[in-house]
């Protein structure tokens, strides 16, 4: 084999690696499997949170430190964030308009909340495209110490998002179908990894666009999908899972980078 495909293969099995990182994340819920029903505002309070927390850390951050690294001044770096965030809240918008209103379905046993449900495994698998990306590019470049680094990190942040999606779908969904759903959702990694490793000069200028439009996505998601359930609930379990998410998630960010 050409030495010269061995970033492209590092970068493809370190995206795929840390996909799946989304299935040990999702491993609990095949021993919680419908009981998650008992805890649904923890549960999606959690997932919150870890969204909230990643939107900024995994995401939003370095965009600008992208951005930054490769020349961009102050105001063309926060131009293009709020540029792509916005494009990203808008896709979610438009397609939540697209998809069935709860009182449009017609089986009267269909829970109303399969559509928000899918929004944010939606939002969930857009965010890991460019983080499968980030890793391709990363090995691409020839440096495999930081391409490793950024596999592992990424890989580590996607085991308490595995656990998001597949606690929020064992909220409707039996735990194979929930554990399935979490491990597709990681498995767009290898995908864009591979590309951004085989198209680096490509999709380097991309990046930041790719992790904004994913960050705005996620946030529209939490905010018109998930806090209205959360308010909803009189306990206090939602927020403290949602706190417990955020913290959770950006310790592992900050730590990681």
């Amino acid at each position: 084999m050409s030495l010269s495909w061995t970033p492209a293969l590092a970068g493809s099995l370190g995206s795929l690696l840390a996909g799946l990182a989304t299935a040990v994340g999702a491993l609990p819920i095949l021993g919680i499997g419908r009981s998650a029903q008992r805890y649904q505002g923890i549960m999606l309070g959690f997932a919150a949170g870890v969204m909230l927390a990643a939107s900024f850390f995994s995401l939003i951050i370095p965009a600008l430190a992208h951005l930054h690294q490769h020349g961009a001044d102050k105001w063309h770096a926060a131009l293009v964030v709020a540029g792509s965030v916005i494009l990203g809240a808008v896709m979610i918008i438009m397609l939540s308009r697209l998809l069935p209103q709860p009182d449009a379905i017609a089986s009267p046993d269909r829970n109303p909340f399969d559509r928000r449900l899918w929004l944010f495994v939606l939002a969930i698998t857009l965010h890991n495209l460019p983080e499968g990306l980030a890793v391709g590019v990363s090995f691409a470049e020839g440096a495999y110490t930081e391409g490793t680094a950024t596999a592992f990190g990424i890989g580590i942040q996607n085991i308490p998002e595995g656990f998001a999606v597949g606690g929020a779908l064992a909220l409707r969904y039996p735990p194979g179908v929930a554990f399935l759903g979490a491990l597709l959702s990681g498995l767009v990694e290898p995908i864009a990894g591979t590309a951004g490793a085989l198209l680096v000069a490509h999709f380097t200028p991309l990046l930041p666009w790719a992790l904004c439009i994913a960050a705005g996505a996620m946030i529209s998601v939490i905010v018109t999908q998930i806090i209205p359930d959360l308010g909803d609930d009189p306990s206090s379990g939602p927020h403290i899972g949602l706190i417990a998410g955020l913290c959770l998630m950006m310790i592992l960010d900050i730590a990681l980078t």
